[in-house]
C-alpha cells in the first residue's frame, strides 16, 4: 500500500505543469532574491576599507592595525565558502543565508560602540567576514545547481555579475557617506540593510524545487530532495582531499588564483594609487574603477550565455589572454587625464573583470558532480589567496622600484600562463560519483 502511495505521488511530481501554474517558473524567483542577497553582501564587504583614516583619525589606531580587520575579511571571505556549501546541504540554504545576514548586521552594528582595536578585528573581521563568506559565490554556484539544469551558466553568469559589482558599484556611495570621518551612520545602514534583507530569505528563498513541489528548471523529470548531509565541515574537507588528488583541481585553483591576482587584487587594489601617480586625480580614478563595475555586469552575463553553448576551456584560456593583453598596455595608457584609450581598456577589462567565474563554475560541476559547488568554494578561497598576495607584493613592488609598471608586466605574464592552464584541463565524460560521508 505504502509503494503504491509513493508510486502515485511520483507520478503526479513527474506531471506537466497544470494550466493553473505561473508561467514564470519559481527558479527565477529563488535566483531574484540570491541575486539581491549577493549584491547586498558585496555592498557590506566595501566599507571595511573605507574605514581605514576615520577610524586611524577618532581611535589613533595604526593603518597595520586597521587593515588587519580587513585581511581577516577578506580571508575568511574565501576560506568560509567551502564550509557554507557544506551547511548548506545539512540545513538548506535559507537557514544559512538568514545566519549570514544576521551575522553581518551584529558586525556592522556592534561596531558603534567599539572603543577596542580588538573589536573591530572581532566585528569587520570576523563576523562581518563569516557573514560576507557565507554568501560567496558558493551560494550562488547552490542555488544554480539545485534550482536549474538549463541556463545554468547564464544564471551563473547573473549572480557573478552581482558578486562582482556590487563592491565596486557601491564603494561611491559607501565613500560619500564615510565623508568627513561620519562613518557611524554608515555601518548602522549596512547593519539595517541586513536585517531588511532576512524577510525576504524566509519567506522567498526554497532550499530545493521539492520544497514547492516543482522540478528545476529545464529538469524533465521531478528531482527528489536529497537527504540532509551530516558533518559539514568533514564533508568540505573530505571533498578537499578528494579533489586535491586529481589534476584538474589544481589547475582550476591556479588559474583561479590567478584570476583573483589579476583583478581583485590588482586592479581594485593598485589601480587608483598607480593612476594617481602618473597625476590624475584620485576621484577621477575611483569614478574609471566603478565603471569597471558596470561594464562586468555585461560581460559576466555573456559569458553565462556563453558558457551555455561553448567549451568552458576555450572560453577561460580566450578571456585570460585578452586580459594579459589588456593589463600589458596599461602602463602605456596612465596619463593625468582620461582619454580616449583609456576609456577603451576600462570597457574591455570591465567585460572580462570577472567572466571567468560561469566557465569556471561549469568545469567543477563537470569534473565534480554533486560536490561541484564545495569544489568550488575551495577554488573560490585560491582566488582570495592570489588576490591577498598581489596586494601586498604590489605594494612592496611600488616601494622598490618607485612604480607599478613591473606589476602591470607580471600580471599579463601570469594571465598567458593561465590560458595555457585553461587549455590542458581534460574533459570528463564518465559519470561522476560523489564523496561517501
Amino acid at each position: 500500500m505504502t509503494q503504491t502511495t509513493e508510486a502515485s505521488a511520483a507520478t503526479v511530481d513527474q506531471s506537466p505543469p497544470t494550466p493553473g501554474r505561473p508561467r514564470v517558473h519559481r527558479a527565477w524567483y529563488v535566483a531574484a532574491v540570491a541575486f539581491v542577497t549577493i549584491l547586498g553582501a558585496a555592498a557590506f564587504r566595501s566599507l571595511p576599507g573605507l574605514l581605514i583614516d576615520p577610524l586611524h583619525e577618532e581611535f589613533g589606531w595604526s593603518r597595520g592595525t586597521i587593515g588587519a580587520a580587513v585581511s581577516i575579511n577578506l580571508a575568511l571571505y574565501g576560506l568560509t565558502a567551502p564550509f557554507a556549501a557544506a551547511l548548506m546541504d545539512r540545513f538548506g540554504i535559507r537557514r544559512v543565508v538568514a545566519c549570514a545576514l544576521v551575522l553581518i548586521a551584529l558586525g556592522s552594528g556592534l561596531t558603534v560602540w567599539m572603543t577596542a582595536a580588538w573589536q573591530l578585528l572581532l566585528c569587520w573581521g570576523l563576523l562581518v567576514g563569516l557573514g560576507t563568506g557565507s554568501m560567496a559565490l558558493a551560494f550562488a554556484a547552490t542555488v544554480t545547481n539545485r534550482w536549474f539544469t538549463e541556463r545554468r551558466g547564464l544564471v551563473t553568469g547573473i549572480l557573478t555579475a552581482a558578486s562582482a559589482s556590487g563592491q565596486l558599484i557601491f564603494l561611491p556611495l559607501m565613500a560619500l557617506m564615510v565623508d568627513d570621518g561620519k562613518w557611524r551612520p554608515a555601518a548602522v545602514t549596512v547593519s539595517l540593510a541586513a536585517l531588511a534583507v532576512v524577510p525576504f530569505v524566509l519567506l522567498l528563498l526554497r532550499d530545493h524545487p521539492a520544497d514547492v513541489a516543482l522540478k528545476p528548471y529545464g529538469a524533465k523529470e521531478f528531482v527528489p530532495k536529497p537527504p540532509p548531509v551530516p558533518g559539514a565541515a568533514r564533508r568540505a574537507v573530505t571533498v578537499l582531499l578528494k579533489a586535491a588528488r586529481t589534476g584538474p583541481f589544481w589547475l582550476l585553483a591556479g588559474t583561479f588564483a590567478i584570476c583573483g591576482a589579476s583583478t581583485n587584487g590588482l586592479v581594485q587594489t593598485h589601480f587608483v594609487p598607480a593612476a594617481h601617480d602618473h597625476g590624475m586625480p584620485v576621484p577621477a580614478a575611483a569614478s574609471l574603477l566603478a565603471v569597471i563595475g558596470v561594464f562586468d555586469v555585461i560581460g559576466t552575463i555573456a559569458s553565462g550565455w556563453l558558457t551555455d553553448r561553448f567549451d568552458a576551456r576555450r572560453l577561460l584560456a580566450v578571456y585570460y589572454a585578452l586580459r594579459g593583453v589588456s593589463l600589458l598596455f596599461l602602463p602605456m595608457l596612465l596619463a593625468p587625464s582620461v582619454h580616449p584609450p583609456m576609456l577603451f581598456f576600462i570597457v574591455f577589462y570591465g567585460l572580462d573583470w570577472v567572466a571567468t567565474v560561469p566557465p569556471t563554475v561549469a568545469l567543477c560541476r563537470e569534473q565534480y558532480g554533486e560536490d561541484s559547488a564545495i569544489v568550488f568554494g575551495w577554488v573560490l578561497a585560491s582566488h582570495q589567496v592570489g588576490a591577498a598576495l598581489v596586494a601586498v607584493l604590489g605594494g612592496v613592488a611600488r616601494d622598490v622600484f618607485g612604480a607599478y609598471d613591473v606589476v602591470w608586466y607580471a600580471s599579463g605574464a601570469l594571465c598567458a600562463a593561465a590560458a595555457l592552464m585553461a587549455l590542458v584541463i581534460r574533459r570528463r565524460t564518465a559519470p561522476v560519483s560523489t564523496v561517501a560521508v
